[in-house]
């Protein structure tokens, strides 16, 4: 308790209250770019295929992408480790671009979500911590998941907004969806928008590991998410080669046909029921909690939660987990999906506690 209000009332210090602009730049900008450069320098920060291992941290996360057969990959991740010069905080994310500038829109929402959030959240942690009603002793956890919920709302409006406004990348029929976590000590805040997935490993009373689905796939036929389309004047059907999916359509054309209901960009269909918004949830991590698998569509297409998990504990080296996970999937696209072009797969895995798992059992799926 001592050290999460001595944090509050650091960063109330440390950072200037002021109003964001319509730009989404924050009174702390400088300073988070600053820390930003410094965990690069320090290996905290990795966007590219491998693993994550900091000394003395509870954290380890694996990551692995492989680009399918549509051409350039259009998937992306990233991991912060002592996120925000935290020691108790990390960030990781994956995101996963579509349409012909998809790779761009996708790396600019990673390079742009996590320093964008941490501002947000130093300004909302700091205006929170001068708020005279703010009593953090009675409601510790339901403070920090409004302020992470409130942050991460203020970021996607800012990036969204950002994006249409991009000289350089061309967001009008292409997007990115983006699925993101916080760990912040045993707490972890999962944002999601889009139909990316994170699948958690927890034990069992009879010692087996199990799956957890902790995010939504937002996908057009989801009854809330087509009521709002319909409403916006947007269409919600299937082709028919592809019996099953469903995909948002404007009012009076056969285009852009996306096959869910929440991304970044896009803004051909903003007016038409697509929306940026995150849905944020938060869960308190025990010593039953592994693992959590963060992976676009690629891997959810063809693999099960079930499997996914049984896939990573089965792993003997944690640092090929992730690796791993994205091959059985590309083997399970040739296998179930014949004559279908292969997506994009990208998987991030972050594991909880320091030591391997040990003496557990994934019961197969019959």
């Amino acid at each position: 308790m001592g050290h999460f209000s001595s944090m509050f009332n650091g960063w109330a210090r440390s950072f200037s209250i002021k109003k964001a602009s319509s730009s989404g730049n924050c009174g702390g900008r400088e300073a988070v770019e600053v820390m930003a450069k410094e965990a690069k320098k320090n290996d905290l920060i990795l966007h590219s295929s491998g693993f994550v291992n900091v000394n003395g941290s509870n954290n380890f996360t694996s990551l692995y992408s492989k680009r399918g057969e549509k051409g350039v990959n259009q998937d992306c991740f990233i991991v912060w480790e002592e996120f925000g010069g935290q020691e108790d905080m990390l960030f990781c994310g994956v995101f996963d671009g579509h349409g012909p500038w998809g790779h761009y829109v996708a790396k600019r929402v990673r390079e742009s979500m996590p320093s964008s959030l941490l501002c947000n959240w130093q300004e909302t942690l700091a205006e929170a911590s001068l708020d005279p009603d703010f009593d953090l002793q009675a409601e510790k956890k339901l403070h920090r998941f409004n302020i992470w919920k409130h942050s991460y709302l203020k970021t996607c409006a800012a990036i969204d907004q950002e994006l249409e406004h991009h000289r350089r990348i061309d967001s009008f029929n292409s997007g990115t969806t983006a699925l993101t976590i916080v760990r912040q000590g045993e707490s972890i805040f999962v944002a999601n928008v889009g139909d990316s997935r994170a699948v958690l490993a927890t034990m069992s009373d009879d010692g087996n590991l199990e799956p957890v689905q902790l995010t939504i796939d937002f996908k057009p036929n989801l009854p809330q998410e087509a009521e709002r389309i319909i409403q916006c004047k947007g269409r919600v059907f299937c082709l028919g080669d592809e019996p099953g999916v469903h995909r948002v359509w404007l009012p009076h054309e056969e285009s852009p046909g996306l096959a869910m209901s929440r991304a970044f960009g896009d803004y051909c269909v903003k007016d038409f029921g697509l929306i940026s918004v995150p849905e944020v949830t938060q869960r308190n991590i025990t010593s039953r909690d592994q693992f959590v698998v963060l992976a676009t569509d690629g891997v959810w297409d063809v693999v099960s939660n079930q499997e996914a998990v049984q896939i990573v504990s089965s792993t003997p080296n944690r640092a090929k987990s992730a690796k791993r996970l994205v091959e059985c999937a590309a083997r399970a696209w040739k296998r179930k999906r014949r004559g279908i072009a292969v997506d994009d797969i990208s998987a991030v895995c972050l594991f909880f506690h320091p030591c391997s798992i040990q003496q557990v059992t994934v019961p197969k799926e019959s």
